[in-house]
């Protein structure tokens, strides 16, 4: 599947804003990512939503991820 990150994302290697992952839930793709890239972990601590085909994901990371998946990961925004 392939993975948007929101613009304000910035990872050091300078790839781009779409990174391929094969996951199968949102707690594994992100697992995947804090594996291949470092400072992805300094991303998660700052706080991010999943937008799985539209509906966003904060908190249930046991969220399974269809194979032809749209998924953009963005800032989680904090308010009420």
């Amino acid at each position: 599947m392939r993975v948007s990150l929101s613009s304000t994302f910035q990872l050091a290697d300078g790839l781009g804003c779409t990174l391929d992952v094969q996951a199968e839930t949102i707690a594994e793709m992100m697992a995947l990512l804090t594996d291949r890239y470092t400072e992805f972990a300094a991303l998660l601590e700052r706080g991010i939503a999943v937008s799985i085909n539209g509906q966003i994901f904060r908190d249930d990371w046991t969220q399974a991820i269809p194979a032809d998946a749209e998924v953009f990961l963005i800032p989680r925004i904090d308010g009420g």
